[in-house]
Parts: structure tokens; C-alpha cells; sequence
């Protein structure tokens, strides 16, 4: 009923993705080519012909445009060219890491990023509804043992988590300023929501500095996967539970419910509250081997507790996780074995998981 739903909702649509070249924005483009939409992508270019956006032949698949969000012209141009009527914004710098080496980069992207294409829906007429991604870190974290709420302060340590925060409550700006929910069919036609969502995996993702990729190269390569905090907890997801939650969301403010604009969690169970020590050590009896060494290094500075409380996209929008973690590492695993062992599988693959998902074939 909620495919369906959805499908009914997407097919014909035009709907523009930034960052549909990376690992979410990928997926969340396979699912929409399924519902029938018209799918635009802005993104940089991918990292490597590894990434699922190549192996599974993306980019003929949709009006794609390479250049980067932070030229708010071309933006605008784009945005009022194609009319699109729904706004997945997920291009972001998004590694921690990086983001002490390059934390100018980070903030500019992250927030000059976010303003622009906040103002380039502004400016469209055309959108009827955006969703912003932006995450679990922009928490301010007093390492809680239960979730954050929606309502609970922002924050952020580093300057990834900084940026992401700031992000979030530019969109929060721009939504009470411009796109006001009371003020929805009178003043203006959009409605605006960020979507914050934990650690997420699956097949594809081939990102630097990510657990499961380090865990498939360090396989790949024979030797030990290198982890820096092996004792931190993690809400891990596969990538199609947010993606699903993103698509809910996107539809409810594309039909007017303007009661979903705002911000949402979307977070798995309690269950798949693990240490990346734990979730090391399940992909690696599923891989059939592996080994790990703990790094010696001095580490940078990351929270060792950060977990979410999705009780109100689950009341409210009627989401919640699919998928325990045994399955979610099960179908992370299965994707890669696939493509490692033939290549020429990976789109196969994806559309197939996504149809199990969403029962597609039903």
C-alpha cells in the first residue's frame, strides 16, 4: 500500500538530486527511475569507477550535471530550466575526517551549498517540496545512552558536525522566513523539511574513511582493517530505510500535508545499536575472513555514544526500519560478493534489492 502509494505519487514527477553521484544519492535515484520519475542530478563527479553511480550505468539514466553547488548561478539556472516539482539536497563534504584537513572546503559546501540551493528553490516557483539531508551529527552530543530527539539542541565538535548543524538550521531559517508552513497556498507553493539519519550502509559505497569500504579494500587486499575507535556506538541502517523515509516525506509535502514540514529522524531499532568493534566482526564472519588491528595513531576527535529517537517519524509519517541487523549487514555483504565476483551485476543487483524492498515484483 505504501509503494504503492509512493509510486503513484513520483511516477511522472520531475525530481532534482544534488549529489546523486555519491553512495545515498545513487540509490535514492535507482529508486525513483523505478516509481516512473524523471530524475535531474547536480554532483561533482564520482570518486572512482567503482562507485555504484558508474558500475550500475547512472548517468545515462538521468539529466546529469556535473559542477559544483557552491555556484549558486548555475544553480539557479538549472532550477528554473527544469522546473522540478520535488528537491533531494545531499551533496555535502561528508567525512569527518576530511573535514579537519579541509575545513574551509567543508563549511563553504556544507553551508554556502545549502543556502544556495535553498535559494534557487526560492527563486523556481516550480518546487512543491524539498527535503534536506543532513545527519545524525548535528546533535550536540552529551553522549546519551538513548536517542536524540528532534527538539533536542544542535551542535557539532568537528567541523563536518559544525556544518552539517549550521546546515540544518539555515534550512529552519529559510523554512520560518520563506516557506512557512502557515503561511503554505497563500504566500508561497513549497514545503521544506531536513531529514537527519545515522550511520548508513549497503552495497556501493566505496567512500575513504568509511567502515565498510575499509573493511571490503582491506579484504580485497589481504591485510587487516584499521580501526581507530573500535568501542564507539553506532545506529546503523541500510541505506534504504532513510531513503524510504526521504521519499514518505517528500511525498506528504508534495501533496500539501504542510503538518510534515520540519524536521525528521530516521534511525534503525535499538537492536542495531552496535560498536564499530561489533559490526567489524559481523561483516567479517559473513566475508569469511579478516582481521583487524586497532590503530595506534592519535585519533581525531568523534563521539563514542550517538544514537536516534525516530518515535515521531514512526507516529507521525508511519515509517519505520524494515530491516534488523543481521539483514542489513546480510544484504550489505551479498551486494558486494555479487559485484566482486562479476561487475557487470552491480545494476542487477541494485534494482533487485530495491525491489525486494520496496515489493516491486509483488
Amino acid at each position: 500500500m505504501e509503494t504503492e502509494r509512493l509510486r503513484d505519487f513520483y511516477r511522472g514527477k520531475t525530481v532534482l538530486i544534488t549529489g546523486h553521484t555519491g553512495f545515498k544519492g545513487s540509490w535514492l535515484t535507482h529508486i525513483l527511475l523505478s516509481f516512473g520519475a524523471k530524475v535531474i542530478g547536480v554532483s561533482l563527479p564520482p570518486v572512482s569507477d567503482r562507485d555504484i553511480f558508474v558500475t550500475t550505468g547512472l548517468q545515462s539514466a538521468v539529466s546529469h550535471h556535473e559542477f559544483d553547488i557552491r555556484n549558486a548561478e548555475r544553480l539557479i539556472a538549472l532550477i528554473s530550466a527544469e522546473k522540478p516539482d520535488i528537491v533531494f539536497h545531499l551533496a555535502a563534504q561528508p567525512l569527518v575526517r576530511q573535514s579537519y584537513a579541509e575545513p574551509e572546503t567543508t563549511m563553504s559546501t556544507n553551508i554556502m551549498g545549502t543556502v544556495n540551493v535553498l535559494e534557487a528553490i526560492r527563486l523556481s516557483g516550480s518546487v512543491k517540496a524539498a527535503v534536506v539531508i543532513t545527519t545524525d551529527k548535528v546533535y550536540e552530543n552529551k553522549e546519551w545512552i538513548y536517542g536524540y530527539r528532534e527538539t533536542d539542541p544542535l551542535g557539532g565538535y568537528d567541523p563536518y558536525s559544525a556544518s552539517k548543524a549550521a546546515a540544518d538550521i539555515v534550512t529552519d531559517s529559510y523554512r520560518r522566513s520563506f516557506f512557512n508552513e502557515n503561511d503554505y497556498g497563500e504566500k508561497h507553493h513549497t514545503l521544506i523539511a531536513v531529514a537527519r539519519a545515522g550511520n548508513v550502509i549497503g552495497g556501493g559505497d566505496w567512500g575513504v574513511d568509511r567502515l565498510v569500504p575499509d573493511i571490503m579494500r582491506a579484504a580485497e587486499g589481504g591485510a587487516p582493517v584499521i580501526l581507530r575507535n573500535p568501542g564507539s556506538v553506532r545506529p546503523w541502517e541500510h541505506v534504504l530505510e532513510p531513503l524510504r523515509g526521504y521519499l514518505m516525506l517528500g511525498a506528504r509535502l508534495g501533496a500539501g500535508e504542510r503538518e510534515f514540514a520540519g524536521a525528521w529522524n530516521f534511525g534503525p531499532g535499538s537492536e542495531s545499536w552496535l560498536s564499530v568493534g561489533d559490526v567489524t566482526r559481523k561483516v567479517m564472519e559473513l566475508l569469511g575472513t579478516g582481521d583487524i588491528n586497532i590503530s595506534s595513531q592519535p585519533s581525531f576527535h568523534e563521539s563514542n555514544m550517538l544514537t536516534l529517537d525516530t518515535t515521531k517519524a514512526q507516529r507521525i509519517l508511519g515509517w519505520k526500519p524494515q530491516f534488523d541487523i543481521n539483514r542489513t549487514l546480510n544484504e550489505t555483504v551479498r551486494w558486494y560478493k555479487t559485484v566482486n565476483t562479476d561487475k557487470t551485476k552491480a545494476l542487477a543487483i541494485t534494482q533487485a534489492q530495491i525491489a525486494s524492498y520496496f515489493g516491486l515484483n509483488k
